[in-house]
Formats: C-alpha cells, structure tokens, sequence
C-alpha cells in the first residue's frame, strides 16, 4: 500500500489519471487533510484541482480548511505552471456547506470577527489568481461555499445542486463578498430577494448565476468533468494572454467604459513583446498549432 505522505501529483505521474476516482482513492489514504491539492498530468497538463475534502462537516469553512486553501493559493501563485484552476469537493452531492458553526459557537466575538475577515481574505485572493478559475459545483453550495464559487470566473452546477446565500437566517449577513459579488453577476434586484429570503436554488433555477448547468453523472463528478472540458478549451490558447484577458475583464468592470479601455490597452501593451504572440503569428502564417510556453 502506497504510503499517504506521497504527494498527489506523484500518484498522477505513476498512475494514468482517472479523474474524480484518483482523487477519492488519495483523500481516504489522507483523510486528516481538509484540502486535497492536484497537479493534473497529460492531456490535462497544466490544470491544478483543489479539492475540498472535510466530508464529516460538509466541507464547512473551519480555520485549518481555510489555512490550508491560503496555502494551495501561495502555492499557486508563485508555481508558474497552473494555467487553470478547478474548485471542487471530494464528496459527492456536498460543495461547501458554509462556516463551520459548530466550531464558530465556541469563538469569542473578536475571534468570529478576526475569522470572517480571513475567509473574505480567501475569496478575494481567489477572484485574483492570475488564471482561470472553475468551481464545481456538484452538490450543496451554502453561504460562504457559494461565496467562494462567486469568486471563481466561471461556475458549473450540476442540476440537482443546492445553491443559496443563507445567512439572514442566522440572524447575519453574507460577509465574505457575498453581498458584492452576487449583485455584480445577478440583476442586484434578483440578489437582493436571494439575500434577504435566504432563498436556497437549484441548478434548474440559477438564474444567470452559473454558466452551465450539467447532469449528475453516476459518480457525481458532472460539474467536475464540464470543468475539465472548459478547461481543455482554455489550454491551447496562449497562457499570458488568458491572463492579461482575465485582468482586463476583472479590472474594467471596476471602473467607467473609457477608464475600463485604457486598462485594456495597457494589459494589450505587455502581450505585444511576448514570444507567445510571434508564436501564435508564425504558426497561423505556417498553418500548424503554436508552442506556447508563456510570458
């Protein structure tokens, strides 16, 4: 039997991935990490898959799950080679049930405090990860586990998912971006009635708030192997210019239509040396599929 201490992407590198099942089989074999964390190999090369894994709490936000993602961040951040992100669980039918309030109940004031000001912290170094990011949402996705799907780029659910910012019900407000965020994807009137019902929705009934709603599959991995896909058609494009499109896109819908142009020319401004865009140019002119290795 493979020791757990093992890392995940040299189980990848022994094994031809599987999707979904070689993650499963690694989280039994390390069930005391709340985050499993994956280099993809082959075809989908490129690709890192943070993977929620606290299945006895529903993948609730407690403060070593939310240390461990700030550190696959820092991890990510600074590897120069994930091109895409994908978000997911590990637990078929359960995303992110929200904070963990079993744990929260035994936190003085200042540490519930102290704590939702780390898990905004988390979502806002999500949204900013230089590349893409995907969340799958293949099952329940509650108050802050939607927060943090409203900070990935693109988000796909599969249709019986469970998706709502609850907290009012609790007497509180979403207060890890969720009451910014959700009004900048929704029509702000349809997030002002989610909010302040707690209305909780399912993939039929997203609204705009997902980009695809998918068919569980039997393993409940359907979002998961959408992502991969919208992730397939991300990798062969060049990788600074995904980038520098992803800061444009963010940057400019901060500010006016003008401002958000100038922030577009300065992001074009640094693809024009890149060896990336001779590529893409020559091998258009040569008529083959460029190389591209980034910025």
């Amino acid at each position: 039997m493979m020791s757990y201490s093992m890392s995940i992407s040299k189980l990848v590198h022994l094994s031809k991935y599987n999707g979904f099942n070689l993650c499963r089989k690694f989280s039994q074999q390390s069930s005391h990490c709340d985050v499993v964390f994956n280099y993809l190999q082959g075809r989908h090369e490129g690709v890192a898959v943070i993977g929620f894994n606290r299945p006895e709490r529903k993948n609730a936000f407690s403060m070593n799950l939310v240390k461990e993602l700030h550190r696959y961040i820092d991890k990510i951040y600074f590897d120069n080679i994930t091109r895409v992100v994908i978000l997911k669980s590990m637990t078929p039918k359960i995303f992110c049930a929200g904070a963990d309030l079993k744990e929260r109940a035994g936190m003085s004031p200042k540490q519930v405090a102290d704590f939702v000001t780390n898990l905004r912290g988390l979502m806002n170094r999500v949204q900013n990860i230089s590349v893409p990011v995907l969340a799958a949402i293949d099952g329940v996705a509650l108050g802050g586990g939607l927060e943090i799907a409203l900070a990935c780029d693109i988000r796909v659910a599969s249709v019986d998912s469970k998706m709502g910012l609850v907290e009012t019900k609790l007497a509180i407000i979403p207060g890890a971006g969720g009451t910014q965020r959700l009004p900048r994807i929704l029509n702000p009137s349809i997030a002002k009635e989610l909010i302040y019902t707690s209305k909780i929705i399912d993939g039929t009934t997203a609204f705009d708030l997902v980009n695809h709603v998918v068919e569980q599959d039997e393993k409940g991995e359907g979002a998961f192997h959408k992502c991969l896909s919208i992730a397939d058609d991300i990798l062969p494009n060049g990788p600074f210019a995904v980038q520098m499109a992803k800061q444009a896109i963010s940057k400019g819908m901060e500010v006016d239509l003008y401002s958000g142009l100038s922030i577009e020319e300065a992001c074009y401004a640094q693809i024009i040396p890149t060896k990336d865009r001779t590529e893409g140019l020559t091998a258009f002119k040569e008529k083959r599929k460029p190389k591209y290795q980034g910025a």
